[in-house]
């Protein structure tokens, strides 16, 4: 019987039996040469970004794939190779290891607080689960991981590719980030107000998923529900299992798995920066019936006390907005998001 049924390593409500009448693939699906090609998302080359290639990508379609990244194929296959092993300890063990700060493990749930812990609502459940890690807290605590003789050498290890990934990340956000407000900033903006002073890399974080596999899907069964990220920008890390979809002119597109790529999405506090000229995209994750998958999410935000002005919005920081955001799931079960802020009449 396949691992992926019956697994201590999952959340109770996500462990499911076998379907005999729905065996699994003799080979994935997404090894297809002209399926993982078949998508039209926008290309950038990072080693020479074409500022208006990149305008016309944050304008029209809020999404885009990077190509020439920089990031060693060594440490992204090590990265995927220790995080199946941890995920694979068993539920108990991660909730033990991973408890409190710098990581925690959280899952069935595309919300946390702001100490990294789930917001559970019955309906929202979603079927994942992840560890969420503060790339600030993770490097000044390092020093620290070599004195817990409690934990786990793989769980370590963790942490520390999770580190070196996350140099990447912030080298790649701030360069991309450059790119797209020195656009924005010619000549819209006076000096007190440059695009380029919001972003922060201290608030960076990584958060890693996994998606099971799921023998008998339903209308309600989710990898992750429709939503919008409230970073600046988010840049994913994806495996060869399909899943992702984001929303443009009406309908859902797939976004198909290309090696060694990674896909960069605007979230709302990018679109509240930019007053609406680019738009912070809607997607969502759909459960794979043969294969779990695993993803590793980048996103970064302005400081929390800093302002955040533009004419569709009235002044706002981000510690404004994520508060907002709490208390809507709480009260009302979503994410309301920029609306709240918006100017009206």
């Amino acid at each position: 019987m396949s691992p992926l049924y019956f697994s201590e390593s999952y959340p109770p409500i996500f462990r499911q039996p076998k379907n005999p009448l729905c065996p699994e693939p003799k080979e994935d699906v997404c090894n297809d040469q002209a399926l993982i090609g078949s998508d039209t998302l926008p290309v950038i080359d990072f080693q020479c970004i074409d500022q208006e290639q990149l305008h016309e990508a944050c304008a029209e379609w809020g999404v885009f794939r990077l190509v020439n990244h920089g990031i060693p194929a060594s440490l992204l296959s090590q990265l995927d190779d220790i995080s199946k092993k941890v995920f694979n300890f068993s539920f108990e063990t991660k909730q033990r290891l991973f408890s409190s700060t710098p990581v925690t493990y959280f899952w069935g749930t595309p919300a946390l607080n702001s100490n990294g812990l789930a917001l559970q609502k019955p309906q929202n459940v979603n079927w994942m689960e992840g560890f969420n890690v503060p790339l600030s807290q993770l490097s000044s605590r390092s020093h620290a991981y070599k004195e817990d003789k409690d934990d786990d050498p793989l769980s370590t290890s963790l942490r520390y590719l999770i580190q070196e990934y996350g140099s990447h990340q912030s080298r790649l956000a701030e360069a991309i980030y450059k790119a797209i407000t020195d656009r924005l900033d010619q000549g819209k903006l006076d000096d007190s107000r440059r695009c380029s002073s919001y972003l922060s890399l201290s608030t960076g974080f990584i958060r890693v998923y996994r998606y099971p596999a799921l023998v008998q899907p339903n209308e309600t069964s989710w990898g992750m529900d429709v939503h919008t990220d409230s970073s600046i920008i988010s840049i994913l890390n994806q495996d060869l299992v399909g899943g992702l979809e984001f929303y443009r002119h009406g309908h859902w597109h797939h976004v198909h798995p290309v090696p060694n790529t990674l896909i960069v999405n605007l979230g709302d506090m990018m679109q509240a920066i930019s007053d609406d000229k680019y738009k912070s995209v809607k997607h969502r994750v759909k459960l794979n019936r043969y294969r779990e998958r695993l993803s590793m999410g980048y996103f970064v935000f302005p400081e929390d006390d800093t302002l955040i002005q533009s004419p569709s919005y009235m002044p706002f920081s981000y510690s404004d907005f994520r508060a907002q955001v709490q208390e809507d799931l709480k009260t009302v079960g979503y994410k309301v998001g920029l609306q709240r802020f918006r100017r009206r009449g």
